[in-house]
């Protein structure tokens, strides 16, 4: 071996060392190199950021999660929601178009805010088979050399709501094996990328009690995925509390992941219940033990399409009613939701 190429294969060793500490780590069934042609090589060593802790908080600690419906976090709008909220969110999510450059400046600057920036990444110019397939195999490199160089921890939510039938990655379009097949594809090659600084969040929508659910086959494994991010929401005419939104699906989980779960997308629709709808939630989230945190959906629109500048349609904001932002106000105050996610 040249000295070009000892010296290579001695950085790549500590970052693949590094690495195994966070994330999902290649100490299971997805080893560096599965997915692709190997690692990029790197001038100078680095110590790669270790998303661990962040996974799993010490001592009880909560997510307080925000969105705002965009594929941005326009200025002011985190100051703004702050000052609704009484309280800094730790989890900042936005929709990420597949194709789009990664939005470095704007995941810095939440990292910044001392707080984590979560990637809703959405493949509506492509479709399940292609990634799998490798089609997609440049943009994917491309952007995981960008998020291992930012160095900064970031969650990633890929083709959220996979087993609903309202996107083009859903039940209509794509079948489970396909779903899995493209997770883990872009899941390796982030891995022979060198990228150990991503929280993964596998997000399907909630499911009732019948029909039996076909989560199961959705499933990449447990080496693939780190939270399992679920989204719904409580409306005046379904479930409307924790134990009949929430927990059936997560049983269902429990028969083949002990992930923690991340409440990645919910809201209360206006009326007379939101308050308590905002109790109930905020209580669940912050006593269960297997529930890492909450991503509140701070904006107008349906439950199906939440990107649309100027939607008119339901308002699921935490102000919708003095009486709602005073119940979500309460819940926020809880000392669990005020950690530092910067430190330990």
């Amino acid at each position: 071996m040249t000295a070009a190429g000892r010296r290579s294969a001695l950085l790549w060793a500590v970052a693949a060392a590094a690495s195994a500490t966070a994330g999902c780590a290649p100490s299971r069934t997805a080893p560096i190199g599965a997915g692709g042609q190997g690692p990029t090589v790197r001038t100078a060593p680095y110590v790669p950021f270790d998303v661990t802790w962040l996974i799993r908080p010490k001592h009880g600690r909560k997510y307080l999660g925000a969105a705002f419906g965009g594929r941005s976090t326009a200025p002011g709008a985190l100051d703004a929601w702050i000052g609704r909220a009484g309280r800094a969110p730790t989890l900042c999510a936005r929709r990420f178009a597949w194709g789009d450059g990664f939005p470095a400046e704007d995941i810095t600057a939440v990292w910044q805010r001392r707080t984590l920036p979560y990637l809703v990444w959405e493949p509506w110019k492509t479709t399940l088979r292609d990634i799998a397939g490798g089609r997609d195999d440049a943009y994917i490199r491309r952007t995981a050399v960008h998020v291992r160089d930012l160095n900064v921890p970031v969650a990633i939510g890929f083709a959220p709501q996979m087993n609903g039938d309202w996107y083009p990655w859903g039940t209509r379009e794509a079948t489970p094996e396909e779903f899995v097949g493209a997770w883990r594809h872009l899941h390796d090659l982030f891995q022979d990328t060198g990228v150990s600084n991503v929280v993964w969040v596998w997000s399907p929508t909630v499911v009732g009690p019948l029909p039996p659910a076909r989560l199961r086959p959705y499933y990449p494994g447990d080496a693939y995925a780190d939270w399992l991010g679920l989204v719904g929401y409580y409306t005046r005419t379904g479930p409307h509390t924790f134990g009949s939104l929430f927990a059936p699906t997560i049983e269902k989980l429990r028969a083949f992941t002990r992930n923690p779960v991340l409440v990645a997308e919910t809201a209360a629709e206006p009326g007379a219940r939101k308050p308590a709808d905002i109790a109930d939630l905020m209580h669940a989230v912050t006593t269960r033990k297997d529930v890492v945190g909450l991503v509140w959906y701070d904006a107008r629109g349906d439950t199906n399409d939440k990107g649309t500048e100027g939607d008119k349609g339901t308002d699921w904001r935490i102000d919708s009613s003095p009486a709602a932002l005073a119940a979500f106000r309460r819940g926020a105050a809880d000392p669990r939701f005020g950690f530092d996610v910067r430190h330990p």
